[in-house]
């Protein structure tokens, strides 16, 4: 196959570092000087150091265009930030040619009314999901998520790895596969991508909770009862959205949760643990030097729970602590202080 990968950050370039070793791949940098980096040292010594492009990895620069239309699949890396404006520009390039993957989970910030979906589930002035973003951009576009419990460099690095391709379009869920589903990495289909996009943005807010925890020892105890109840509030919101209940006991649910909550390498995670060592939230953020999706998008998931009347305690406790309005302690204290209630 020949694929396209847009973005040189970390996970994107680990994707095609990976899928190198078996296809033709074109990494594709906005910055011209750092695709002539990458070409001749053969790393991306910023994001993953020590780990060389497998030889089916070439690098450009080359302003998108008609040239992408000669790939099987065309993997958008660019953070959920940047999602609109890359398939807004690959629309008229590639139409219902060429399958598009984005590798984002979150939410898009809020947007303004005129970037707005017409779906009952998504109020003016909330941002959006991703296949949200291409129903009102890039319609014709045939896209999809592929998402999963997965660090960079352990995918750079040949590690097993199990992902998700989600898209309700066949033909985009079976080019996925086709592109990365090799022997270090296992790829399965699902055509619920509402339900592993809901998965892959909310565990990032949970795993800011997560490493609240953890920073201020807390126990064992507590984080297996955040993660938990975490899944349930992931699932009541992704359930209110359409999605399917057994989404969330798969990959994209309970196994990207728990790897988010627990692995030190989530930057989700990291955050948390920062704010638990009394750092303000812009420090936690500029000492990552990556960006933390759960930071960004924690405010949407409560405003879409919240249109939906859907009860979601640990996320509006990430929010307030986010915010500023109350402290590490205070928020375990409204969470522990809650009434008693069925868990169903």
């Amino acid at each position: 196959m020949k694929i396209a990968v847009l973005g040189a950050g970390a996970w994107g370039t680990a994707l095609a570092i990976n899928a190198g070793a078996h296809h033709t791949v074109r990494l594709w940098a906005r910055d011209a000087a750092q695709a002539h980096t990458l070409q001749a040292e053969r790393v991306n010594t910023r994001y993953l150091p020590g780990l060389p492009f497998s030889d089916g990895v070439q690098v450009t620069a080359q302003p998108l265009g008609d040239w992408l239309t000669e790939h099987d699949l065309v993997v958008i890396g660019s953070p959920m930030s940047g999602l609109r404006g890359m398939l807004t520009q690959l629309a008229p390039i590639l139409g219902n040619r060429v399958p598009v993957a984005w590798l984002c989970k979150g939410f898009e910030a809020s947007q303004s009314e005129t970037h707005q979906a017409s779906q009952p589930t998504s109020p003016v002035g909330v941002g959006l999901m991703a296949h949200e973003i291409r129903a009102q951009v890039a319609p014709a576009l045939r896209g999809g998520a592929l998402s999963g419990p997965s660090f960079a460099q352990e995918v750079a690095r040949g590690l097993p790895t199990a992902l998700v391709a989600a898209s309700d379009d066949p033909l985009v869920r079976d080019a996925m596969v086709k592109a990365f589903h090799n022997n270090s990495l296992r790829v399965y289909a699902n055509d619920d991508i509402v339900g592993v996009e809901v998965g892959g943005a909310v565990k990032n807010v949970l795993a800011i909770a997560t490493g609240l925890c953890d920073g201020l020892q807390l126990g064992f105890n507590a984080r297996a009862a955040l993660i938990t109840r975490g899944l349930a509030e992931i699932t009541r919101l992704g359930v209110a959205l359409g999605a399917q209940t057994e989404t969330f006991m798969g990959l994209s649910g309970l196994g990207d949760l728990v790897l988010t909550a627990t692995g030190d390498l989530s930057r989700n995670r990291q955050v948390g643990l920062a704010l638990a060592q009394g750092m303000t939230l812009q420090q936690a953020v500029d000492s990552l030097g990556h960006v933390a999706e759960g930071v960004y998008c924690a405010r949407t998931v409560v405003q879409r729970a919240q249109h939906l009347s859907v009860d979601m305690p640990i996320a509006h406790a990430v929010v307030a602590l986010l915010d500023g309005q109350i402290t590490p302690a205070q928020a375990t204290a409204v969470l522990m202080g809650r009434g008693a209630k069925g868990e169903r």
